[in-house]
């Protein structure tokens, strides 16, 4: 019997990758964060999630296979400019590095989890392999 890896990861697999792609957008503004002119910008994690959840199947991720899970443009066409919290500073850059710093550890704290939750499922997997 084949393993169903869709059934087996559950959402993991998807979010892990949305995830590392949302630290280089929050890594980008706060290199950004002094650059005039700069619009901050942040990955909508919920549709991007729903958006690799509907194409669960057929999917392509390096055009080995067609198969394979394309996350790099699906998760750019997520990416949407930030609403400043704070009035222009007056050079037009719209970063905010405390919220950018704190939401890049949020985000690294979720992808860590991410890998647990990953991690868990590829041991369950291994012991019923092995019959443990």
């Amino acid at each position: 019997m084949a393993i169903n890896f869709e059934n087996a990861l559950g959402v993991h697999q998807y979010s892990l990758g949305i995830r590392s792609q949302r630290a280089e957008v929050l890594s980008s503004n706060i290199a950004n964060a002094n650059t005039p002119h700069y619009k901050a910008q942040d990955v909508d994690f919920a549709s991007a999630m729903q958006s690799a959840r509907s194409h669960q199947k057929g999917l392509s991720m390096s055009n080995t296979s067609e198969k394979h899970f394309d996350l790099t443009s699906l998760t750019q066409q997520h990416i949407k400019y930030r609403v400043p919290n704070q009035p222009d500073t007056g050079d037009g850059n719209t970063v905010d590095i405390q919220k950018e710093q704190s939401s890049f550890m949020q985000n690294a704290l979720e992808y860590q989890m991410s890998l647990g939750f990953l991690e868990g499922k590829f041991s369950g997997m291994r012991k019923a392999l092995r019959g443990d």
